[in-house]
C-alpha cells in the first residue's frame, strides 16, 4: 500500500480526477506500463458516445503507484511492498474511502489488464464498494500448464525479463508495437512513451509479479456480477482465457468480444468499447 510520508493526500499522489455528472459511479483503472491517459478517447467530450457516458456516470480515473505519470520524487512504488496484487487492491480501497465513495452507492469498476484481477481481489476485501466488475483484456495466469492455456511458456517469460533488463527502451518500443493494434500507430507511440516513462527499475519487478503469478483461484470467489471484454486477437491474452474466466466465476458473468486486434480496445476501438459499456451496464 502507498505509504505517504507527508501530508499529501493519497488522491493527490495518485493523480485522481473525477469527472461526469451522473448519479452512478464508475472507476477506470489502467494496466501495466500505462497511466490514466489510456482512457482519454473513452472520455473525450468530442465524442457523442463519450458524452453520454459522462452524463450517465461520475467517473474516477487515477494513476497506479508504478505509473510513469506519478511524481518520481514521491517514490510511491516499492517493489518489496508491491510483491503481489493485494497491495494494489489495498490502495484502491484506501483511495475510494478517502474520496468518500460510499458502500450505500457501490461503484462499477473497469480494470484494464492486471487491474481487472486487482478489482476482483478488492471486491473480495470490500464487496460493499462494488456493484459490477468489468475486466478488459485481463488474465489470471499467463503461463501455460497441462490443463490451461495462458499464452506463454516459462522460457518466453524469462526472455521477456531479460529483454527488459538489458535494453529497456528497445524492448518498450517493440512490446508496444505488438500489443497495440498495428493499424493505430498513434496509439502504439502513446503506449511506448508511457512504458518508457515507467522505467526499467519498476517495469522489471512489476513484470515478474504479473507474468509469474497465478490468480485462477481468485475467480472462483468472485460474487459480484462481471463483464469480460476481449478483442478478437490479443497476443498477450489468448481467446481461451476469457472463456475460462467466464466459466470459473460463479457470479453472473457476460463475455463481450470487440472486433479489433490488440490488448487495448479502449485505445483502438473506443467507440465500440463505449457501446459495450453502455449496453451491458446502462441497459441492465
Amino acid at each position: 500500500m502507498v505509504n505517504m510520508h507527508n501530508k499529501m493526500s493519497l488522491s493527490k499522489a495518485m493523480n485522481a480526477r473525477i469527472m461526469g455528472s451522473g448519479k452512478e459511479t464508475m472507476i477506470l483503472a489502467h494496466g501495466y506500463g500505462g497511466d490514466q491517459s489510456v482512457w482519454d478517447k473513452v472520455l473525450s467530450s468530442s465524442s457523442s458516445s463519450s458524452s453520454s457516458l459522462l452524463l450517465s456516470f461520475k467517473i474516477l480515473v487515477f494513476d497506479w503507484s508504478f505509473s510513469g505519470a506519478i511524481n518520481k520524487d514521491l517514490n510511491l512504488f516499492d517493489a518489496s511492498k508491491y510483491s503481489c496484487y493485494d497491495a494494489f487492491a489495498d490502495d484502491l480501497i484506501a483511495l475510494l474511502e478517502e474520496l468518500n465513495f460510499k458502500s450505500s452507492s457501490p461503484s462499477i469498476f473497469v480494470g484494464h489488464s492486471m487491474s481487472g484481477i486487482i478489482g476482483c481481489i478488492a471486491s473480495l476485501k470490500r464487496p460493499d464498494l462494488f456493484s459490477r466488475l468489468v475486466m478488459v483484456s485481463s488474465s489470471p495466469r499467463f503461463i501455460n500448464s497441462e490443463d490451461y492455456e495462458g499464452g506463454f511458456e516459462i522460457s518466453d517469460i524469462e526472455q521477456l525479463f531479460k529483454s527488459i533488463e538489458t535494453n529497456y527502451d528497445q524492448w518498450a518500443t517493440g512490446f508496444a508495437s505488438i500489443v497495440v493494434d498495428r493499424r493505430d500507430p498513434s496509439s502504439i507511440e502513446k503506449f511506448s512513451k508511457s512504458l518508457k516513462r515507467m522505467g526499467s527499475e519498476i517495469a522489471l519487478p512489476l513484470a515478474k509479479i504479473i507474468f509469474l503469478s497465478d490468480h485462477r483461484d481468485i475467480l472462483e470467489q468472485v460474487k459480484i456480477p462481471c463483464t469480460i471484454i476481449h478483442t478478437t486477437n490479443d497476443i498477450v491474452v489468448p481467446n481461451s482465457v476469457p472463456i475460462y474466466m467466464q466459466k470459473k466465476i460463479p457470479a453472473q458473468t457476460t463475455l463481450e468480444i470487440i472486433e479489433t486486434e490488440g490488448h487495448f480496445p479502449q485505445l483502438t476501438a473506443h467507440d465500440q468499447f463505449i457501446e459495450v459499456l453502455k449496453d451491458r451496464i446502462l441497459n441492465n
